[in-house]
């Protein structure tokens, strides 16, 4: 649905929602255009089709673009400094924009039983299907037998739905504490100076990407609202040109895997002070950036709106094409690390996930990413007794 121009100038803001979705890391935006959206219908009737707010299908659908084109610019940045530039700006806001709207349509989460269930059968159970299927890849695709199949140990892409997992299990802890942010800004922080966490679940990128969960926890439709305006809109470009200049001269004088928050400062070679250091500074860099990112988000429904819906199949999808270019060596080809080359890389990554998210893909594999799996749980007590008084 679009997201229509009030009178007088006034844009709309999203609303909050009241639910979690199963079909995609980040629930299903709706807007108030329906009132049955948020309140169940009087009677028995079917409830009407829930619908979807243009804005945050739209930002995930860019977010998404910007993950694949970030996961294939990777192999050239050893040969390009343009290309390391462009990597770094990229990694500094595409996840932290990802999981911020994560936790955005995670507020109403709670530990009522529908809820338990969805985020076991659209985040739980995703994770041990494509957790096995990455390893089974890695271990054919790049000839590697010796690779282990461990739900302990994600690999690549998989790390997200276990982070996804623990922060929506501890939603209702930052409801209850008084400064949610700053609490999870100190955890991330002590997590980054902490080599001994080790790599189980990739606890380091649970914990260093926490902020920006709580911090959509905490956000407001208005706090939206006020990044999409034009004012902020016009002054994201000088800022994001800044940070491709800071970048530039950043490329070859920091390594980039500061941007992926899953080691500690000791793992990356550096005191443990430069953990608190760079964790605080590429924080502000990420909400700065996550905030000119959004602000040019389109607020109407557009030709991409629809494959907003399929972000997680795209995320987990794609990264069987990027870990394959890198076994088959597609990325050693030498005119894909010319300009014109890293171009067409980047045009390739940008088709490629949109096919993903497309709704016949959706429905090719929505027996791996949304299984309804009724037999693995009770029935609901309230439902039962409904049914017996009918009977």
């Amino acid at each position: 649905m679009t997201n229509s121009l009030r009178p007088h100038g006034q844009q709309r803001a999203p609303l909050p929602p009241t639910e979690e979705s199963s079909v995609s890391a980040m629930p299903s935006p709706r807007t108030r255009d329906s009132p049955q959206a948020h309140t169940a219908p009087a009677g028995p009737q079917a409830k009407p089709a829930k619908q979807r707010d243009a804005f945050f299908d739209n930002a995930k659908y860019l977010a998404i673009v910007l993950v694949a084109m970030g996961h294939t610019w990777e192999p050239l940045t050893d040969h390009s400094r343009t290309a390391e530039a462009l990597y770094m700006v990229v990694y500094a806001f595409h996840m932290p924009a990802f999981i911020l709207i994560s936790g955005y349509f995670s507020r109403s989460f709670d530990m009522r039983a529908d809820r338990l269930q969805r985020l076991v059968t659209g985040i739980a159970v995703p994770y041990i299907l494509f957790e096995a299927a990455y390893s089974v890849f890695k271990k054919v695709a790049d000839d590697d037998p010796t690779h282990p199949v461990s739900l302990l140990d994600p690999w690549y892409l998989t790390w997200f739905l276990v982070a996804l997992f623990v922060w929506r299990l501890t939603t209702p802890l930052w409801k209850v504490v008084r400064w949610p942010v700053p609490l999870a800004l100190a955890i991330a922080v002590l997590a980054s100076v902490s080599p001994d966490i080790g790599d189980d679940l990739d606890l380091q990128r649970v914990l260093q990407f926490l902020p920006f969960f709580v911090i959509g926890l905490c956000m407001k439709p208005e706090h939206f609202q006020l990044m999409r305006r034009r004012e902020v809109r016009i002054l994201s470009v000088p800022v994001f040109a800044a940070a491709l200049v800071v970048a530039y001269w950043a490329a070859p004088r920091m390594t980039s895997a500061w941007f992926y928050h899953r080691d500690s400062a000791q793992e990356l070679g550096t005191p443990w002070w430069a953990g608190v250091v760079m964790t605080l500074a590429l924080f502000g860099c990420s909400m700065v950036l996550t905030a000119c990112f959004f602000s040019w988000v389109p607020r109407r429904k557009m030709w991409f709106t629809v494959l907003g819906a399929g972000t997680l199949y795209g995320y987990l999808l794609h990264g069987f094409l990027v870990k394959g270019g890198r076994f088959w060596g597609w990325f050693d080809y030498t005119w894909l690390h010319e300009p014109l080359g890293e171009i067409f890389v980047t045009l390739v990554a940008a088709a490629a996930i949109t096919l993903l998210c497309t709704p016949p893909v959706q429905r090719m594999f929505r027996f791996a990413m949304e299984p309804k799996m009724e037999w693995a749980f009770k029935r609901d007590a309230a439902e039962l007794a409904r049914e017996r008084t009918k009977s």
